[in-house]
C-alpha cells in the first residue's frame, strides 16, 4: 500500500480512492477567469486543481484564488525556486516541481523547508519532454527507465533534507513508455503516483491514449490521483476521468447504460433506443441518488441475461421489449414506447430495496 498524504483534505494514497485532478489553462493573474473556470471544474467533480505558477503575478494571486473557491490548489512550478516559495506562502495546498529545473539544490531545500513547516504535500513531475542531460546521455533517449530513474532520484533528493510527503508522477505521451515507466516506479517505492498521458491531444485521440494508457495502469491497482490531458476545456477531462473510473470499476455514479454492438438478428432500431434514453437520461436529476445500471439489448442471445443482471433493462425482440427491473420480468411494451419505459421504471426503481415504488 501507498503512503497516504494529505492535500488540502483530500487524502492522496493509502486505502484512498482515486482522485481527479485538472489544470486551469486560464492566466492565473487573472482572478475573475481562473476562479470561474475553477468553479466549473468543482461542479463537473473535480477534486484537486492544479494552476500554473510562472511569474510573481500569478503567485501573488494565489492567496485571492484561494479564499474563493472550495477544492484543493496545487501551485505548478518550473525554473525557480523562489515562486514556489512565494506560492506556499499564499496558501497553496501543495506544489508539483522537477527538482531537477528548479534552479539549485538550495533551492530545492529552501521548498522542502517551508512545505515542511507549512505541513503541504510536494509533487515530483517528470516529463519525457524535460528529462536531465545526464539521463539522456545515459539512456540514448526518453526511455521509461531513464523517466522512473529521473522520479527516484529527484524524489530523493527531497527525502534528503528530511521531506516525506512526496507525490510522484512521470508522463510520456508514449502511452506503453507511459505505462512501463509507471509500473518500474510502483515496483520499487511506495509514494502515492499522480498518473496521466501527458499532452494525449484534441479529445478525440486524448481519450483513446487515456483510455489505454490510464485505464491499463487503474486495472494493474497503480495510481492514487489522475489528470486526463486534453487540448480541450478542462471540464472535458474531468468529465472523462469520471467514466473511466467508472469502466474500470473504481467508481459507481449516477445512470450507466450499456448496450449491445448489433448483429443480423437485431429486429429493432436499437441505436435509436439507445440515443433517446441516453438523452433522457441526460435530463433526469440524479444528484443523490445511487449508482444504476440500464441494459438495453438488440436480441435473445445475450439479451434477456444482460437485462436481468442490470438494475434496469430490455431485452429486444421483433418490434418490441421485454422489460426486466431488479432481475424480474415487468412486462413487454412496444418497440416505440421502449426507450420512455426504460426511463419511468429507472425513476420509480428502489435499487436498495429490489422494488418499484
Amino acid at each position: 500500500m501507498k503512503r497516504k498524504v494529505n492535500c488540502g483534505g483530500v487524502v492522496i494514497g493509502g486505502d484512498a480512492p482515486v482522485t481527479i485532478q485538472s489544470m486551469t489553462n486560464t492566466n492565473t493573474a487573472d482572478l475573475v477567469s481562473t476562479v470561474e473556470q475553477i468553479a466549473r471544474l468543482e461542479d463537473a467533480g473535480c477534486q484537486i486543481v492544479r494552476l500554473a505558477v510562472p511569474d510573481q503575478e500569478a503567485a501573488d494571486a494565489l492567496k485571492e484564488i484561494k479564499a474563493r473557491v472550495h477544492i484543493p490548489v496545487v501551485a505548478d512550478i518550473h525554473f525557480d525556486y523562489r515562486l514556489a516559495l512565494a506560492a506556499i506562502r499564499s496558501g497553496v495546498d501543495k506544489i508539483r516541481i522537477n527538482p531537477g529545473n528548479i534552479g539549485s539544490e538550495d533551492g530545492v531545500r529552501q521548498i522542502v523547508q517551508l512545505a515542511s513547516e507549512r505541513g503541504i504535500p510536494i509533487r515530483v513531475g517528470v516529463n519525457s519532454g524535460s528529462l536531465e542531460r545526464d539521463i539522456l546521455e545515459k539512456y540514448g533517449k526518453v526511455t521509461a527507465e531513464g523517466l522512473a530513474e529521473s522520479a527516484l532520484r529527484n524524489a530523493e533528493l527531497l527525502e534528503m533534507y528530511g521531506f516525506e510527503d512526496i507525490v510522484l508522477s512521470l508522463k510520456s505521451s508514449d502511452v506503453k513508455m507511459n505505462y512501463d515507466a509507471y509500473k518500474i516506479v510502483n515496483e520499487r517505492s511506495d509514494y502515492p503516483l499522480h498518473i496521466g498521458v501527458t499532452e494525449a491531444g484534441t479529445p478525440a485521440m486524448g481519450k483513446v491514449k487515456s483510455s489505454a494508457g490510464i485505464g491499463a495502469l487503474l486495472l494493474e491497482g497503480i495510481g492514487n490521483t489522475m489528470r486526463v490531458s486534453l487540448t480541450a476545456d478542462p471540464v472535458e477531462e474531468v468529465l472523462f476521468a469520471r467514466k473511466l473510473l467508472e469502466a474500470v470499476g473504481l467508481r459507481r455514479e449516477g445512470i450507466e447504460i450499456v448496450s449491445c454492438p448489433t448483429c443480423g438478428r437485431t429486429e429493432v432500431d436499437l441505436e435509436d433506443i439507445v440515443s433517446q434514453v441516453e438523452r433522457k437520461v441526460s435530463q433526469l436529476d440524479i444528484t443523490g441518488t445511487a449508482a444504476m445500471k440500464i441494459a438495453v439489448m438488440g436480441c435473445a442471445v445475450n439479451g434477456p441475461g444482460e437485462a436481468k443482471g442490470a438494475d434496469i433493462g430490455v431485452a429486444c425482440g421483433k418490434g418490441k421489449g421485454v422489460l426486466f427491473a431488479g432481475g424480474k420480468i415487468i412486462k413487454t411494451v412496444k418497440e416505440e414506447d421502449i426507450a420512455e419505459e426504460l426511463i419511468e421504471l429507472a425513476v420509480k426503481y428502489d435499487k436498495n430495496s429490489g422494488r418499484l415504488d
